[in-house]
């Protein structure tokens, strides 16, 4: 690593600068939809929790998951996410929101935390304290979405992408060790089902539309069938 240190800053910069820089998705960050009885959704996190690569929330992952919820309750939801989170950017973010009821919750951290390198033991404790806060909020239902295989960006040149591949691997074994330890449901985020590379967003690194459907189909029955956390989704992200 050492030895390939000077490359891989040289790629990390060269990466930044022609990097297409796709805005978030347009569109309402909470309100209402379905009829029966409540359900309290949350997405929190980064810029895919946020839509980046969709054009509208409602093609986003949040829009696609309240629609599937939307089958058999009334879901009021909010979507607290930001370009660039890190895991304790986004602890910080939900805990400035003012007070809403959480039945079931879905997070989308760790890329940025690959990419500023913070240190294990620290996600680990932030992961373990975004899963107290929503249970103080009153969460029954913890979806913990695993990194995506950074590993398989298009954007990203080799060696960066197979060194941010590794590191992703890492870290999302971290969210699958919090989520079993904190009761929570570990969403690994892999290719499938005939979604590949061509179905990211443009930047080739972001999630598209196909993506978003596939990611949200699988949230869906994680939040309600939490035992199933063997589900595999065609997945990227941020």
């Amino acid at each position: 690593m050492l030895a390939l240190a000077p490359v891989l800053v040289a790629q990390g910069l060269a990466v930044r600068r022609r990097a297409l820089r796709l805005p978030e998705a347009t569109g309402p960050r909470a309100g209402s939809a379905g009829s029966g009885r409540r359900y309290g959704l949350l997405v929190v996190g980064d810029s895919a929790a946020a839509g980046v690569g969709a054009a509208t929330q409602d093609e986003a992952l949040v829009g696609q998951l309240r629609d599937r919820l939307a089958d058999r309750y009334r879901v009021d939801w909010r979507l607290v996410a930001t370009t660039g989170h890190t895991a304790g950017e986004a602890l910080r973010a939900l805990a400035a929101v003012e007070d809403f009821r959480i039945d079931g919750a879905v997070t989308s951290v760790g890329v940025n935390d690959v990419i500023a390198r913070t240190p294990i033991p620290r996600f680990r404790r932030t992961l373990g304290d975004l899963v107290e806060v929503l249970r103080r909020r009153g969460a029954r239902d913890i979806v913990l979405s695993g990194v995506p295989p950074m590993g398989r960006f298009p954007l990203l040149p080799q060696p960066l992408r197979a060194v941010l591949g590794n590191r992703a691997d890492e870290f999302d074994a971290v969210l699958a060790e919090v989520a079993r330890v904190r009761g929570a449901t570990h969403l690994p985020m892999r290719f499938a089902d005939g979604l590949g590379p061509e179905h990211m967003a443009e930047d080739g690194f972001h999630p598209g539309p196909a993506v978003y459907r596939a990611w949200a189909a699988a949230a869906h029955d994680a939040l309600l069938r939490p035992a199933a956390a063997s589900v595999r989704v065609a997945g990227d992200s941020r």
